[in-house]
């Protein structure tokens, strides 16, 4: 059985800096990309980062120059550095990855959230 789990999430002032981590933990084989999504109250969805298993990462337009993704493959950790946070930011933030085990290939996991608020 496969498991997420996140952390770092809470309250931070507009300007500040925060980072989540997510490990991943059970029988796993293989994790192809490593992702970070985020839900503001009322909105969708939206997918923040990615990174490959080689350290190929993207970004959504929005937070590109602010946040950074990486990830430790010995660890299957993901991390999500966010500088210069804004008050747009708050949200839950959810961690994602593409998981090969020994009894099934390429499934999408989910971490259980974390909530993320900026405050002026």
């Amino acid at each position: 059985q496969v498991q997420l789990v996140e952390s770092g999430g809470g309250l931070v002032q507009a300007g500040g800096s925060l980072r989540l981590s997510c490990a991943a933990s059970g029988s796993i084989l293989t994790i192809s990309t490593m992702r970070w999504y985020r839900q503001a109250p009322g909105k969708q969805r939206e997918l923040v980062a990615g990174i490959t298993s080689r350290g190929s990462a993207n970004y959504v337009d929005s937070v590109k120059g602010r946040f950074t993704i990486s990830r430790d493959n010995g660890k299957n950790t993901v991390d999500l550095q966010m500088n210069s946070l804004k008050l747009e930011d708050t949200a839950v933030y959810y961690c994602n990855a593409d998981i090969t085990t020994r009894y099934k290939a390429g499934v999408d996991y989910w971490g259980q959230g974390t909530q993320v608020t900026v405050s002026s």
